[in-house]
């Protein structure tokens, strides 16, 4: 066919190669699997879900599931596996990565392999890792910047409150009371064996 082809009926082929591109007004159903050598763009005109995964099985095991598989032949410490950005544009019509999820490689020694996942957001234009979990353990503002910590409780909003601009630790409340380690109210610590007590008194 070297013009439109117009079909209203139901077209059954075995093998169809094409080169343009294709314009679908109704629902696509494929049975088979889809696979793509180049990256795909879905785009809604409103804010329903761009994409969703669907499993109808009925067992206890886990589904749907999103894989993210980088197969490299040549895998090595350091390389990045996979990354999730939350991009929008700024006041100057540019596009900008608030947000943004990665995971990468720390060891990749059969037997002994190691990963990192790190979240980030974007902090006074740059791009700061906000939490690292790793195998050395779990950090929160590695990059040091002004960024304060806090943990509720049911009855109080300060329960666990570390100030990043002013480097002190709070229990209990948000005001510096003079120390390193401020606690509100008055606590007592005692040792296991109940030999030694330390008293806390605001």
């Amino acid at each position: 066919i070297s013009g439109d082809a117009d079909i209203d009926g139901t077209t059954n082929l075995d093998v169809v190669d094409i080169d343009g591109a294709v314009d679908m007004a109704s629902t696509l159903q494929v049975d088979g699997a889809i696979t793509s050598s180049a990256g795909a763009t879905i785009t809604v005109s409103d804010n329903s879900d761009n994409l969703t995964l669907t499993c109808t099985d009925a067992d206890g095991s886990a589904g749907p599931n999103l894989r993210m598989y980088r197969n490299s032949s040549s895998p090595d410490d350091g390389n990045d596996l996979g990354v999730i950005d939350f991009e929008g544009r700024n006041d100057n019509s540019q596009d900008v990565v608030y947000a943004q999820i990665k995971s990468l490689i720390v060891d990749q020694t059969d037997g002994t392999e190691d990963g990192k996942l790190e979240f980030y957001h974007m902090f006074s234009g740059s791009l700061a890792p906000s939490l690292q979990l790793t195998n050395a353990g779990v950090v929160i503002n590695e990059s040091s910047n002004d960024i304060d910590f806090r943990v509720e409780s049911n009855g109080n909003t300060h329960m666990l409150f570390v100030d990043g601009g002013d480097n002190h630790v709070n229990i209990g409340t948000s005001s510096d009371l003079g120390g390193v380690l401020n606690v509100s109210g008055q606590t007592f610590i005692s040792t296991a064996d109940n030999s030694n007590t330390l008293t806390l008194i605001s």
